[in-house]
């Protein structure tokens, strides 16, 4: 899948490297490297986990840049993760109609800048990054797209990862919450299958619920394992044809800017 993260090291000719260098504090690039390794066991020589560590200890020096960007300009930084088809982009439309808060969008694809236009038709700053054959952003891509943002001119950057509820769980953009996204259509089984993703979430957000008559699916079942995975974790009910439903996400969001002023 990716040239850069564990999805894809399977032995000691694998190397990567940022000539990108801060100075800055990390705390949990050991864990999100003892993580990629438990989900890919094939990954057990010394050399390895040597390299892994080392692409995250420097993902995690850039991210805490990044961070101390968005707080230099008092922006709050929202990572946006899920499975592609969950309705990322189309949640960033309704709040870009009903929010009052100023933000900015970057967006994360392999190819096309489709969901980026799609936010600037709202009148939305929004800076597309294709990352090629890389599953997921990471902190020196958003780096990139921070510098081309309006800053200075939001409230709010929402960063838009890639569909995948896999590697971008393991890789700190610089965000300071995370919101996960998981819908009906993809069945009831997602939050057990990739636990990791979930324990991330600051907020988990189950969509497409005007499709919960279509689907055998147990939203009370869900939130208990989302629960089991992370007491406390705050999770909503999203149908985009519902304006109250997008409103308790923007009253989230506000609640959550509120608390770091």
């Amino acid at each position: 899948m990716c040239k850069d993260c564990g999805c894809s090291i399977t032995g000691p000719e694998h190397s990567h490297e940022h000539h990108h260098d801060h100075s800055h504090e990390h705390s949990h690039s050991h864990q999100a490297a003892h993580e990629t390794l438990h989900h890919n066991p094939q990954l057990n020589d010394k050399k390895t986990i040597d390299v892994i560590t080392k692409i995250l200890d420097k993902n995690d020096q850039e991210a805490a840049h990044n961070r101390a960007h968005f707080d230099e300009h008092k922006v709050l930084a929202i990572n946006l993760m899920s499975s592609p088809g969950s309705g990322k982009t189309t949640l960033l439309e309704h709040i870009a109609d009903l929010a009052s808060f100023r933000f900015g969008v970057i967006e994360g694809d392999l190819e096309t800048s489709r969901d980026a236009d799609r936010i600037k038709a709202k009148g939305i700053p929004a800076y597309q990054i294709q990352t090629g054959s890389a599953c997921h952003l990471d902190a020196f891509m958003v780096h990139k797209g921070l510098h081309a943002m309006p800053v200075e001119e939001m409230d709010v950057c929402f960063i838009e990862n890639v569909g995948n509820l896999v590697c971008p769980a393991s890789y700190d953009v610089g965000s300071h919450l995370n919101i996960v996204l998981v819908s009906i259509p993809e069945g009831g089984d997602k939050i057990e299958k990739y636990p990791v993703m979930f324990r991330k979430a600051d907020l988990i957000l189950i969509t497409k619920t005007d499709l919960l008559p279509y689907f055998d699916y147990d939203v009370e079942h869900e939130k208990r394992e989302a629960r089991r995975l992370k007491p406390g974790v705050d999770i909503l009910e999203v149908n985009i044809k519902d304006e109250v439903s997008i409103r308790q996400v923007i009253e989230w969001i506000e609640f959550k800017q509120k608390m770091r002023v």
